[in-house]
């Protein structure tokens, strides 16, 4: 019996063995399962992934060839508003220059122009001068012309006179 008592429970062991090898397969086929999931589920977002990584490195493709053409725009526009204003400075250093030399020929004026006031009010006095002189001159005349007319009314009395009596 103790044949038949071995081989039972060699049997119920194997019985069980074969029960637990098969739980375990059942376990293990549910982890692998359970893991290809995870491992498909991280492929579809590693690919997802790589999709989106390409599609941005488009768009930074597309991105830095814009920076570069609006780069290259930038700088053009900044060349030509450095050369409009070289340009304007040039005209206005011209303009300055220009102005200076009116400034200057205008004082230049203002100072002949000093100077004939000066030379008019100078003659001005000496005509004023030579006015009162001649004026003093006429009165003068005038006075002398005034005294010889008396004179020659008092001759021409005197020489009538004696002609209306005679001669002693």
């Amino acid at each position: 019996m103790k044949k038949l008592a071995t081989k039972i429970t060699i049997k119920d062991e194997v019985a069980l063995l074969k029960r637990g090898i098969a739980g375990l397969k059942r376990e293990s086929n549910a982890k692998i399962k359970k893991l290809e999931s995870q491992v498909k589920s991280q492929e579809e977002d590693a690919q997802e992934k790589r999709e989106e990584i390409e599609k941005l490195k488009t768009q930074l493709g597309k991105k830095t060839r814009l920076l570069s053409q609006l780069k290259k725009e930038s700088s053009s526009k900044v060349k030509e508003l450095e050369s409009k204003i070289q340009e304007m400075t040039e005209e206005l250093g011209k303009g300055r220059k220009e102005l200076q030399a009116s400034k200057r020929i205008l004082d230049e004026r203002e100072v002949d122009l000093n100077r004939l006031r000066e030379e008019v009010e100078y003659k001005n006095k000496q005509l004023a001068s030579k006015d009162m002189e001649m004026e003093s001159y006429k009165k003068a005349t005038e006075e002398r012309i005034f005294q010889l007319e008396a004179k020659v009314k008092e001759l021409e009395v005197k020489a009538a006179e004696p002609s209306a009596t005679p001669p002693l």
